[in-house]
């Protein structure tokens, strides 16, 4: 069986999916291809309510991806539930609690950036 390739928007659909099912908060995709030092091509942001959601909405992104043959090559936070980051090379997820979101404050950071964002899931 041949695996097919996607590239990063659609790799990025497949986690903004995830975290739609799971009911995400001020979902925001970012797209790094036309900033200067930017190490993937997106960053997905999103909200969780609280440890449990964050780690919930981790898992759904995570099984979306697996459904797609995508592995990611690295997963952090996972335990803490705080702020979880999964790196699928070219595109990078980032489910925080509200805290760690106002604190860390990613859409800043990367202002250069193009943003999209998405609506809640009620």
């Amino acid at each position: 069986m041949t695996k097919i390739l996607l590239d990063a928007k659609a790799i990025s659909d497949i986690a903004v999916k995830g975290l739609q099912e799971i009911k995400g908060k001020d979902i925001i995709r970012m797209d790094l291809t036309g900033t200067s030092g930017a190490v993937t091509d997106y960053f997905i942001i999103c909200t969780g309510t609280s440890d449990r959601h964050v780690a919930s909405l981790a898992e759904s992104v995570l099984k979306e991806m697996k459904e797609h043959g995508e592995r990611p090559i690295s997963t952090e936070g996972l335990q803490h539930g705080e702020w979880v980051l999964i790196d699928f090379v070219n595109v990078v997820v980032h489910i925080f609690q509200q805290e760690k979101r106002n604190f860390y404050r990613l859409e800043a950071l990367w202002g250069d950036g193009e943003f999209e964002r998405f609506e809640d899931v009620s």
